[in-house]
């Protein structure tokens, strides 16, 4: 699946069979900020469209707007496995942290290929 591209915010491509309509939705925002269109060039559109209307809703009632993916997640783990990770990413000196995203990056760029 391929995603739409904006200001920093990522839109999903769906498609309603029913409807014969394409639609999506903004990933990473609290609430449903969705978006439709008869085609592609319109779905885009659209998508940009509301994310402006997010960021200028925001602006006017004077609230940050939501940074998707800002670069810090939990993980829930069993602790045995969080026991291995700790043991090996002191074994490479390097910190947890970047044990855990390195191989995050290797998964990604596995399956990208």
């Amino acid at each position: 699946m391929k995603y739409l591209e904006y200001k920093g915010y990522t839109g999903t491509i769906e498609y309603s069979p029913e409807d014969n309509l394409l639609y999506g939705k903004v990933l990473g925002v609290m609430g449903l900020i969705s978006y439709e269109g008869e085609t592609g060039k319109y779905l885009e559109e659209d998508f940009k469209a509301v994310v402006d209307s997010y960021l200028a809703d925001c602006r006017a009632e004077g609230k940050a707007p939501m940074k998707p993916f800002k670069g810090s997640f939990n993980v829930r783990i069993p602790s045995t496995l969080h026991q291995k990770a700790a043991l090996k990413a002191m074994e490479s000196k390097t910190s947890l942290n970047n044990f855990v995203a390195e191989a995050i990056r290797n998964q990604v760029e596995k399956e990208s290929d």
